[in-house]
């Protein structure tokens, strides 16, 4: 019978970044994902320290921010790849209003460090009054992260390519089928609520439609955010997305919601475009914006790390290495991601 540290279920942000975390620590693993699209995989991957709703930032922003090069660095170091893309958020501003209130924000504190009050006039995209640069902002290269680190891990025999059987745990033995397991963590975002094990734990499943679309000309080297995001993926390849739908329960594509991206999008785009792919997928959400970290309240070697929201790569990256922490550690969590709260 063949004998591993963990299995980690879910090959989205959650997974595959704990699963960078005990390769580093020589830990050994196996990632149990079937392939399925989820919201990881279609997300824009923006890294982004301020809601730029209201020009404010959010728990531990400047913490995840400076965490994610030490990340990146790490994993490039056996993937050869680093997956930061240095384009920073652009934020078209809608009045006057917005310019003022960036400017005020501007002078605070934990602010200063990321709003820019120097104004730029975009070139290729409508914003008459200006937008606003967040600095130190940038994005992942979702699409190839994932291509090689599932690539990475399956070469070294650490990916499973199935669906993860409940039915097939000895949690008594703490066997699943062949395998004798220490730990198994529950990454499965969305799914989390067919796990017999954690189905009572409230993650609200927060519906996100995406479009990729093809246009004939270059942009201006940002991510360019008026209600949604748009940036290059590849020549004349860009990305545009995405919505945020709570009330949604099916996964088919719905008219309404691109929509609602093309009109977000010829609001300051008047060039031609077409659409090439459109996605949806379900983001995992938590009603406190908080994370969800810990162990089953009987099971003590299960686990659960979800509900990453709209922020998976900032929340994925930094509270892998908290979760890693508390489980070869013993370090305490932050009750306020502990799964605790629930119980």
């Amino acid at each position: 019978m063949k004998q591993v540290d963990y299995i980690i279920v879910g090959g989205g942000f959650a997974g595959f970044f704990l699963a960078h975390q005990f390769l580093l620590s020589n830990n050994s693993f196996l990632i149990y994902s079937a392939g399925q699209v989820s919201a990881s995989h279609i997300s824009a991957g923006i890294c982004n320290p301020v809601i730029l709703k209201r020009f404010t930032t959010f728990w531990k922003s400047a913490e995840q921010m400076d965490y994610l090069e030490t990340i990146f660095a790490e994993i490039a170091a056996y993937t050869g790849k680093n997956y930061i893309v240095k384009e920073p958020v652009a934020r078209i501003f809608h009045d006057d209003a917005e310019k003022k209130q960036w400017l005020r924000n501007a002078e605070k504190d934990n602010l200063k460090p990321f709003l820019d009050p120097n104004f730029v006039q975009l070139k290729t995209v409508e914003n008459p009054l200006e937008s606003g640069i967040v600095k130190d902002s940038c994005r992942i290269d979702v699409e190839n992260f994932f291509q090689d680190m599932t690539s990475y891990f399956t070469a070294a025999n650490q990916f499973v390519s199935e669906s993860f059987d409940y039915n097939a745990i000895d949690a008594e033995n703490s066997t699943y089928k062949n395998i004798k397991y220490k730990h198994i963590i529950f990454c499965e975002g969305v799914a989390v609520r067919d796990n017999p094990y954690f189905d009572k734990i409230p993650v609200l499943p927060n519906k996100g439609h995406c479009l990729e679309i093809k246009i004939d000309q270059s942009i201006d080297p940002y991510v360019i955010k008026k209600k949604h995001f748009l940036f290059p993926l590849s020549e004349n390849r860009f990305y545009y997305g995405g919505t945020y739908d709570r009330f949604s329960t099916t996964p088919e594509i719905q008219l309404q919601s691109v929509e609602e991206l093309e009109n977000g999008l010829k609001s300051f785009y008047k060039g031609n475009y077409k659409i090439t792919k459109v996605k949806a997928a379900f983001r995992a959400t938590v009603a406190d914006r908080r994370p969800i970290l810990g162990t089953h309240i009987d099971i003590k070697n299960f686990h659960i790390f979800n509900g990453l929201g709209a922020r998976g790569v900032l929340n994925g990256s930094y509270f892998s290495k908290q979760m890693f922490d508390y489980l070869e550690h013993q370090v305490e969590l932050d009750p306020d991601i502990d799964v605790k709260r629930f119980y």
